[in-house]
């Protein structure tokens, strides 16, 4: 839930901050900062800086795990996964005198003293709700401080407690129980409030009583709305431009009422998504709020040759722009409005320009397809241009900068199979240097400054990339070895299982389905499930127990006021699939099984 700058996961909101119920923060606390995933230099980054809070010097390896665990899920969710190299993570490792955080589970239970003073129950409130986890934000700044070359604008906190109760807070920094079942789903969700300024779809405001009927004007928000689907398509409004397509969390694109806490009176895009249910991912309404707001806070243009003077037509002017993990980025040189260039370097002697000065552009743009609106694709988060002045009487001086790597994908950590890798160079100033590719030793062809992995099908195995320039190499190991998950059914009824077919299970109940997501490198495998093609939902085991499969039911099972697991009558089809740490994704299984 978010209300202003507070969110929390299903319950009214409240600031986040330390009450006067906990103990002040511990005078002094060791901290460490672990660079986790370095892209970029902070400054040209979007940083993520993760805490712990009542994790002891036993513990950390813990909290290292919690993270992993996190990160994990968070990379499998777009747009996360497809901007992941816009990203920087920084774990601070904070030790506490003592482990654990306040009043977890119950009031009654043990005020602790932690550096970030963390505490459910509201700060450990009399009237205050339990999965409400708050903080004292003033150490939590101080703490984020420490990692050099962020700043509050450009860099998101989250704080995890030492816990397994499920709790959370969010809205200008997030909280989240370390190790609870559902943990890792909360970040995202908090980061789609305080990043994306995306609002709650839930349709109740404390858990178990009815929202009521919302009876406001049209909604600001961008993925709640009083109109008709025909007043949208008419009018142009919310999120006309993806009606009817099938959602990314599950079912069509549509108009479905519920929403902002209310059961009626107001709709929302899709059925259920990550600012509903946690588990599901952002539909397209909200992940295209969340590329604009990632790449908004880094800038596509990383360098170029300066454009605050006329230069010589006899030099090669550059570009260095970001590279998505998931696709490439377009540049498109104009000369007097003439398309000349679609490559990041442009050699200005090959254009032959008459004498005199010339206008020379370079527009930068993102083709992603998670954006359809044009005001987002034309504006600095998604397009660039850059201008310059060439004048034919300047003569360059031709310097002596040698051929060279200045940086790239990070090579000490394995890439995925669909991955784009890039090597960015020096800029001699009067030649553009070439960057040759190999694959397991044998020439391959790529851009100028990168190289789309997808395109040369690998499907299994550990491979070796190897860029050259001049004398220079860099090297990347791939990780095209795909995950695979083990689906294990509590025992059915009746059981069909025809040589190479689908295997068919019936169930006179209820009954249960652990998957188990295994790779050949470590790291934590995220497995996945979805019934009927519906969207894909992030299996963590049991909502109270991470360790406890899931269980499929009629009626389904009611955890605090939720529905987990409900499966109608009938015939149905379970698809169930794996993603790696390298951002592989397994080939999806499935069985047939009827419940009568």
């Amino acid at each position: 839930m978010w209300i202003g700058r507070t969110s929390i996961i299903g319950a009214a909101a409240l600031t986040v901050t330390a009450l006067a119920a906990v103990p002040a923060r511990a005078e002094a606390a060791d901290a460490t900062v672990v660079p986790v995933q370095v892209t970029g230099d902070p400054a040209k980054r979007f940083n993520l800086v993760v805490m712990g809070d009542g994790y002891a010097a036993a513990d950390m390896p813990k909290f290292r795990a919690d993270l992993d665990k996190h990160l994990n899920d968070l990379w499998t969710i777009e747009p996360f996964k497809s901007y992941r190299s816009y990203i920087n993570v920084y774990a601070v490792e904070i030790t506490s005198a003592q482990s654990g955080v306040s009043c977890d589970p119950d009031l009654s239970s043990p005020r602790r003293t932690t550096p970030l003073s963390m505490a459910f129950w509201s700060g450990c409130k009399e009237d205050g709700l339990q999965r409400l986890l708050v903080m004292d934000s003033a150490a939590a700044k101080t703490y984020a401080d420490m990692v050099p070359g962020t700043s509050a604008s450009n860099r998101q906190i989250l704080a995890m407690a030492n816990s397994d109760t499920y709790g959370g807070a969010g809205g200008t920094y997030a909280t989240s129980s370390g190790g609870n079942a559902m943990s890792a789903l909360i970040a995202p969700h908090e980061l789609g409030h305080s990043l994306g300024g995306l609002d709650d779809e839930y349709d109740y405001y404390q858990r178990g009583v009815p929202g009521g009927t919302y009876t406001g004007a049209e909604p600001t928000s961008i993925h709640h709305t009083l109109l008709t689907v025909e007043q949208m398509k008419a009018q142009k409004q919310k999120w006309w431009r993806w009606l009817g397509e099938r959602s990314e969390a599950g079912g069509v694109i549509d108009r479905y009422e519920g929403g902002l806490y209310f059961s009626k009176g107001v709709w929302r895009p899709s059925q259920h998504s990550m600012m509903k249910t946690l588990g599901y991912y952002y539909d397209q309404v909200a992940r295209e709020r969340m590329t604009q707001r990632i790449s908004g806070k880094v800038n596509l243009v990383q360098a170029q040759t300066s454009t605050d003077a006329p230069v010589g037509a006899d030099r090669v002017l550059w570009m260095e722009t970001l590279h998505p993990t998931g696709h490439q980025l377009s540049v498109t040189w104009t000369a007097d409005g003439k398309v000349v260039g679609k490559a990041p370097n442009l050699d200005l002697k090959r254009l032959h320009l008459k004498k005199g000065t010339h206008t020379v552009k370079a527009t930068v743009t993102d083709p992603t397809d998670f954006v359809r609106d044009p005001a987002i694709r034309a504006s600095a988060a998604l397009t660039q241009v850059r201008t310059w002045t060439v004048d034919t009487s300047l003569k360059t001086p031709t310097g002596n900068v040698p051929d060279d790597f200045t940086s790239s994908t990070p090579t000490d950590e394995p890439v995925g199979a669909e991955s784009v890798v890039y090597a960015e160079t020096t800029h001699p100033a009067k030649k553009t240097p070439v960057v040759h590719w190999e694959l397991d030793g044998r020439r391959v062809r790529g851009s100028e400054r990168d190289i789309a992995l997808g395109r040369l099908h690998l499907r299994s195995g550990t491979h070796t990339l190897v860029a050259k320039v001049g004398s220079k190499t860099r090297a990347w190991t791939i990780d095209a070895q795909r995950p695979t998950v083990k689906v294990q059914l509590s025992d059915a009824a009746q059981k069909q299982a025809r040589p190479g077919g689908t295997p068919e299970y019936t169930f006179d109940g209820p009954f249960t389905m652990r998957l188990t997501g295994a790779d050949d490198r470590p790291g934590v495998v995220v497995s996945e499930f979805r019934v009927d093609g519906d969207g894909w939902f992030n299996y963590f085991g049991w909502p109270t127990d991470s360790t406890a499969p899931w269980r499929f039911s009629e009626n389904g099972t009611v955890i605090d006021s939720l529905t987990y697991g409900k499966l109608p009558k009938g015939r149905h089809t379970v698809e169930y699939r794996a993603t790696d740490p390298a951002g592989n994704a397994g080939r999806p299984g499935k069985f047939i099984v009827t419940l009568r």
